[in-house]
């Protein structure tokens, strides 16, 4: 495994292995890996020859820096698990290396209004710094493929949608959502719950659960209303359940069969701020 702090030593390596013919997989991360991100490893693994991992706390993804400096971080532990699944190279950069000239962006893509909803409304500036160090990062890394997982499903679609505007080349492979033994998502947050608000959080999974097994046999609203119930507990404080269309991410108000759709939750769970999803037909 090697490890690149700098640009232009990362591009040197990345290029003379193009040079050899050989495809390279991309996963970007923001650290405090857990077995989710393994999985998206693995797949890169799996299906490239070179597996390349970025470990980036982007700022600008954050529109609330007390939630940025509340980011877990252990670089040691997280080069450990890399290295213990066969990564070939990982890049570690600076603030300053990925905006040396400030981090201030304006959004050159029409997304169709997909990073206004949803996550977007409730986190002003989040997707826009998304897409920034996204396209970055790729515009660095060059890759064939890009591996992102299925949990931050907005996320993914709407670089997707990057993608797709930029007519590019760069194949988005979305991997399935990694759960614990007691179906609550894997995610970087999970270490700051309190045990209680750790059995409090396995009520979003039970829920999306409650949301497949009876949205065929039952009106919408209906549905979504007794879902809701299921969430109601003074240590939590639901910021949205929805039921949307899997490709445009607008909400659903009526299952046809031939719709593809998604339940999305977000929720905070005393002061941790959880997201989890299902895939209700693909």
């Amino acid at each position: 495994m090697i490890v690149f702090k700098k640009i232009p030593a990362l591009k040197t390596y990345l290029k003379n292995l193009r040079n050899q013919n050989l495809t390279i997989g991309f996963v970007p991360t923001m650290g405090a890996l857990h077995d989710g991100h393994i999985s998206l490893i693995q797949a890169a693994t799996d299906r490239c020859d070179i597996t390349v991992c970025s470990i980036f706390v982007n700022p600008t993804q954050f529109n609330q820096k007390s939630d940025l400096d509340k980011y877990p971080y252990n670089i040691t532990a997280d080069l450990n698990r890399l290295l213990d699944h066969d990564t070939d190279v990982v890049f570690i950069p600076d603030a300053d290396e990925i905006y040396p000239e400030g981090d201030s962006y304006e959004m050159s893509y029409d997304l169709g209004g997909m990073d206004e909803i949803l996550e977007g409304a409730k986190r002003p500036g989040h997707f826009e710094g998304v897409v920034q160090v996204v396209d970055l990062l790729l515009q660095i890394v060059g890759p064939d493929q890009l591996f992102m997982g299925q949990k931050d499903f907005q996320q993914f679609s709407i670089i997707q949608k990057m993608l797709e505007l930029q007519e590019s080349k760069i194949e988005l492979v979305v991997c399935p959502i990694i759960r614990e033994k007691d179906g609550l998502a894997m995610s970087s947050r999970n270490v700051r719950l309190t045990e209680k608000d750790r059995r409090d959080a396995l009520q979003l999974n039970r829920t999306l659960l409650y949301i497949k097994n009876h949205i065929f046999e039952h009106p919408i609203d209906d549905v979504l209303t007794a879902a809701k119930r299921m969430l109601e507990s003074p240590n939590m404080r639901l910021e949205y359940l929805t039921i949307v269309d899997v490709k445009t991410l607008q909400e659903v108000y009526e299952i046809k069969p031939e719709m593809k759709t998604v339940a999305l939750i977000a929720a905070w769970v005393g002061d941790v701020r959880l997201i989890d999803n299902m895939i209700l037909r693909k």
